[in-house]
């Protein structure tokens, strides 16, 4: 593990020092070097002092990737404060509770939110000040010199809080670190060969982990940010080439919509030098098509924000040689600077190789824990630093893990422990199925068993009885379902993780579950 951390501030100001007139930002046409860049921070940092903003107060952003939520961040970094990014997603009475379990003092919110924002303003019950970017930020900005007082930050002091999605109940605040960000930030750059020279794409929200550890990794690196409002599959793809982009990350649902852009697989795309993608299983169509148009540059990665973003990765070598093309199911090996170990989910004890367990990480890039839930924070980190993934999963005698389901979505079905998206990346290879869902629902002789929730794929009509046949041909016969559901579409929470819990609420009503 790392061993050495520092602030965010002092980043900055090293480059502010060492590199004053080279780009470090870019949004929508507008160019900040690290010079403005380090004097806006300044001016923020002011501006919050005058409003009242201190050590261990929350701000919260409700906008769409902006850079004002970078220089808000880096601002609360400098005064001991932190930002609270809300996931824009989130329906209002969500976006509520987390502005309220935050006790955010000031909100930042974009135009596209203005109207909602001022539907909820009564309900917010820590919010002295609505701060509309850009136009009111930037004369917020301007009435301030900038501050050059630092707060003298501790390596575990939070100054960004990222809500998880809440799949079930609500969201939780992960508190994320100086130590944390800055750990995550060398580890990447020394597994991705990321330096000052670098062009780093960031597409993915900053409500998300890998849209804010990204951004912050640029900072690390002092390299430049192309940072876009949306990720638009179109418009990635001329970024990399017009740019000369380096470094991104995206998500599979992504790079399936970029594949299929016309013109695509005519352009330069030779900058670049490490495309991840993560946060949701990639189908073997979406990587193959991706390989093809991304030769040499792919890495998976696997992570969560409670980690600050990575802990694994599976490079180009394991996407482009064929003999270890099992390997493309898995989510490599740890990166720098992060143990993972394989743990019996009741007992915490390690589990032989190659043996089933929960996942668990031990790193310096772990969140302090959760923002005024200590019960939850006991639960997930251990008194020795390992943090309960909560992911399920195996590693092989090579050292590559492989992430199998979260512990609550297994399904036992007579003593079997079933991982569903074992039988997902199965089914997803089907030509008739667009979208797939395993969940377990009640069965009087094996306790519960596999059922398969599928969408149609464009065009196609799915037959059940075709689908079960087609499992039974490529999994062990107690993996396959025994049931095939057709749905128009399947629920989803803001963030796009399919919502299980909803899907099998209506099998399991009125029952004791006796499985977990």
């Amino acid at each position: 593990m790392t061993s050495t951390a520092a602030d965010f501030t002092s980043i900055v100001a090293r480059w502010e020092a060492e590199r004053p007139d080279a780009v470090a930002t870019s949004h929508a046409g507008t160019t900040r070097t690290w010079a403005e860049l380090a004097r806006r921070v300044r001016q923020v940092a002011a501006a919050l002092r005058a409003d009242g903003i201190g050590p261990g107060d929350r701000v919260a952003v409700l906008d769409l990737n902006h850079p004002s939520c970078l220089e808000i961040t880096l601002a609360c970094a400098q005064i001991g404060a932190a930002n609270a990014v809300v996931n824009f997603r989130l329906a209002p009475p969500e976006i509520v509770y987390v502005i309220n379990d935050a006790r955010a003092r000031i909100l930042f919110v974009g135009p596209e939110f203005a109207r909602a924002a001022a539907a909820i303003r009564e309900k917010l019950t820590d919010v002295e000040r609505v701060i509309a970017v850009p136009a009111e930020y930037e004369d917020w900005l301007a009435a301030h010199e900038p501050d050059p007082d630092v707060h003298p930050s501790a390596p575990d002091d939070c100054f960004v809080q990222l809500y998880t999605s809440g799949t079930t109940g609500f969201p939780k605040g992960a508190m994320l670190t100086h130590r944390g960000m800055f750990a995550h930030a060398t580890n990447v750059m020394a597994d991705f060969s990321m330096t000052s020279d670098a062009v780093v794409q960031v597409a993915m929200p900053l409500f998300h982990v890998g849209g804010m550890s990204y951004s912050l990794l640029a900072v690390t690196a002092g390299a430049r940010m192309e940072m876009m409002r949306l990720p638009d599959p179109a418009a990635i793809l001329e970024m990399f080439e017009r740019d000369r982009v380096t470094h991104t990350f995206l998500v599979p649902a992504l790079m399936g919509a970029m594949a299929q852009v016309p013109g695509a697989a005519d352009r330069d795309y030779s900058s670049l030098v490490a495309l991840s993608y993560g946060a949701s299983p990639m189908p073997l169509p979406v990587m193959r098509a991706s390989m093809k148009l991304f030769p040499g540059v792919m890495h998976q990665v696997y992570g969560m924000t409670e980690a600050c973003g990575v802990v694994s990765s599976l490079g180009p070598e394991d996407h482009d040689d064929p003999a270890v093309a099992h390997r493309l199911v898995s989510a490599g090996t740890p990166i720098h600077g992060v143990e993972i170990e394989v743990r019996d989910p009741a007992t915490g004890e390690p589990v032989p190789t190659g043996e089933a367990g929960e996942i668990w990480v031990r790193t310096d890039q772990l969140m302090s824990g959760y923002w005024d839930k200590p019960e939850a924070s006991a639960a997930a980190i251990t008194a020795d630093g390992w943090l309960r993934s909560g992911d399920g999963g195996h590693m092989d005698a090579d050292g590559y893990v492989y992430v199998t389901d979260r512990i609550k979505d297994m399904i036992i079905s007579g003593g079997e422990n079933i991982y569903p998206a074992e039988i997902e990346r199965v089914l997803a290879e089907h030509p008739t199925v667009g979208d797939v869902a395993v969940i377990g629902v009640p069965d009087e002789r094996w306790g519960e068993v596999p059922k398969a929730v599928v969408v149609a794929a464009p065009g196609a009509t799915v037959d059940p009885d075709a689908l079960l046949a087609y499992c039974r041909e490529n999994l062990a016969g107690f993996k396959c379902p025994k049931s095939v559901d057709v749905l128009d579409e399947l629920p989803r929470n803001p963030t796009g993780k399919i919502l299980k819990k909803d899907l099998r609420a209506p099998f399991w009503e009125g029952r004791t579950r006796t499985v977990v």
